[in-house]
């Protein structure tokens, strides 16, 4: 257990509770010290059992395969830790998850609300995609602003509703209509569905590529945003940042999802798309990823907006080129 090679279920099932101890000392996380590893390994081993059938179900949905490194020493210590978080409220606690493209925080929520569902909470996984403006609303916009050609940059979300639902689910108001997005209709356009109706919510993971992102004070001099329509461009995204603020106010907690290396986005989407190719369905070029990826980069460069945040957040998940948690703090 204390070589290099990683860490099998069977390895989990023989260690006894010092070899455990000593290795999460080895490098702490999640409070983790001395005084309090022992109760939080006795804690984690009895939520390992109780939810491992329950986690390895909705990888399978996910079609996920991953290391029993990452159920032990990240999902489940996290799950904890956002359980904890929420016993210090006397209602629905509104957790933030910031990642950007590749990051896995839509899988990291999902696998999340299984395992604090044995920690006895009804967690809700929830997105700012589901925010998103109507298909009708959009083309409107994009005829006002024909920069916004996509769907995803400040300016695309309805924030009055998100505040809306954030402030029923803070006040116990339920049931309660959560807006639910389709990115498949109107040939990937996308547009809203029928909102799922929520009867109750201890925990809402709320998560985004731009989740408590602020305004900056920057020259926005920085490729790909090279050209002045470019720098013209990710100022009035920096500003229409000052619009979502009533929202991030709403939030509970943040967690980060950082990657130091950002241009590893670029690689994770041409991994993607060449799967999908390979597959026989449709998928965008190396080209047309570039070309992708870089338009959200003009609107809000993970370089300038990302950094700033990783100071008030409450835990920062830095992720490594195989998607794995390489550090947290």
């Amino acid at each position: 257990m204390c070589d290099n090679r990683p860490m099998t279920l069977e390895d989990l099932i023989r260690s006894n509770d010092s070899q455990l101890e000593a290795l999460a000392l080895q490098s702490p996380a999640f409070g983790i010290d001395a005084s309090n590893v022992r109760d939080r390994i006795n804690s984690r081993r009895t939520l390992f059992h109780d939810s491992y059938a329950a986690i390895v179900d909705c990888c399978t949905e996910l079609n996920l395969a991953p290391p029993i490194e990452t159920i032990w020493n990240l999902w489940l210590p996290l799950a904890i830790q956002i359980a904890d978080w929420r016993g210090m409220l006397d209602r629905c606690l509104i957790q933030g998850f910031l990642g950007g493209q590749g990051t896995g925080k839509t899988t990291l929520t999902r696998v999340l609300t299984v395992i604090l569902k044995q920690l006895g909470y009804q967690a809700v996984s929830w997105s700012i995609d589901d925010l998103y403006l109507s298909y009708l609303d959009r083309i409107a916009l994009r005829n006002r602003d024909p920069r916004l050609i996509r769907r995803g940059p400040p300016g695309t979300h309805d924030v009055q509703l998100g505040i809306n639902v954030l402030s029923q689910l803070q006040q116990g108001n339920f049931p309660i209509a959560l807006p639910r997005f389709d990115k498949s209709l109107h040939n990937g356009e996308g547009d809203r569905t029928i909102p799922e109706t929520i009867d109750q919510a201890d925990i809402v993971l709320f998560e985004g590529w731009f989740i408590g992102v602020r305004p900056i004070v920057s020259q926005f001099e920085i490729a790909p945003i090279v050209t002045d329509s470019d720098r013209q461009f990710a100022q009035d995204m920096n500003e229409q940042l000052r619009d979502y603020l009533p929202l991030w106010e709403m939030l509970d907690r943040l967690i980060v999802l950082y990657v130091p290396n950002y241009q590893l986005s670029k690689q994770w989407r041409k991994q993607a798309e060449h799967r999908m190719i390979a597959q026989g369905k449709s998928g965008m070029t190396d080209a047309e990823i570039e070309q992708f990826v870089e338009y959200f980069w003009k609107a809000l460069h993970p370089e300038l907006f990302i950094l700033p945040v990783l100071e008030n957040a409450d835990l920062v998940l830095e992720i490594g080129v195989e998607h794995t948690v390489t550090k947290i703090h």
